[in-house]
């Protein structure tokens, strides 16, 4: 899936909180791919980095996944083609939800 170019709708923009704890503020453009199912039979979720507004939507390329090694679905990581992050820039920007999980990071 990494090298994949997807369409994200937000459905938790940049500077929102989560709907159920409200102690979680989105420093990213947080949503989903239309289209695409995960194992939870939800659409697929991802994180937006490298765009640093809210947005509504987002076509970027998938440049990581979140692999959540104690839970049912991971987590893409969606980039404007061509950006390169590391493992530990991508753990440093996604720290505020996925501390709370045991996961690893997929890289290209």
């Amino acid at each position: 899936m990494v090298g994949k170019i997807v369409t994200v709708t937000i459905d938790r923009p940049l500077g929102t909180r989560h709907p159920n704890h409200p102690d979680i503020l989105y420093p990213v453009n947080y949503g989903y791919i239309p289209g695409i199912m995960a194992p939870d039979g939800e659409e697929q979720d991802a994180y937006i980095l490298g765009v640093e507004v809210p947005v509504a939507e987002f076509t970027g390329e998938v440049i990581a996944i979140v692999h959540r090694l104690y839970d049912v679905e991971d987590k893409w990581v969606v980039a404007p083609v061509g950006t390169r992050l590391s493992r530990e820039e991508i753990q440093t920007r996604l720290a505020f939800q996925e501390r709370y999980f045991h996961s690893e990071i997929l890289l290209k």
